[in-house]
C-alpha cells in the first residue's frame, strides 16, 4: 500500500571523496538526522564555479529523512562539509510504501 502525501524527503549532496561521504553519513545517522544514506562513490560533476566551468570526481549522498529534520540536517551538513558551498537539494517524496515510511519514521525517533 502506498501513502500519499508523505513527510519523507531525499536530500542530495556531493562530497570530495568516498571517505568524506562515509564520515558525513555516519554523523548524520548517529545524530538521527537521517534514516538511511546511499553513497554513490564515484560520479563526475560538471559545474559553474568562479567564472569558469569545472569538472571533478565526487561521491554523491542520497539522504533519506523527513521535513521535520531538514533544518537540523542542513545545519549539520554545512558544518561537516569540506566544500565552501555544499549542495543541499531537498526533494519531496510524494508517495511511499507504508512499511518503508513507517521504518523511516521509526528510525529517526528511536
Amino acid at each position: 500500500m502506498v501513502e500519499s502525501p508523505t513527510t519523507a524527503r531525499i536530500v542530495i549532496t556531493g562530497t570530495s571523496s568516498p571517505h568524506e561521504a562515509r564520515s558525513i553519513a555516519r554523523h548524520l545517522l548517529e545524530e538521527k538526522l537521517a534514516a538511511c544514506i546511499s553513497i554513490l562513490p564515484r560520479v563526475e560533476s560538471l559545474y559553474h564555479w568562479q567564472g569558469g566551468i569545472e569538472s571533478s570526481e565526487e561521491s554523491l549522498l542520497l539522504i533519506k529523512t523527513t521535513t521535520e529534520k531538514l533544518a537540523q540536517l542542513e545545519a549539520r551538513l554545512l558544518a561537516l562539509h569540506s566544500y565552501e558551498t555544499p549542495e543541499f537539494l531537498s526533494l519531496a517524496v510524494p508517495e511511499a510504501n507504508n512499511s518503508y515510511l513507517q521504518w523511516l519514521l521509526n528510525s529517526l525517533h528511536q
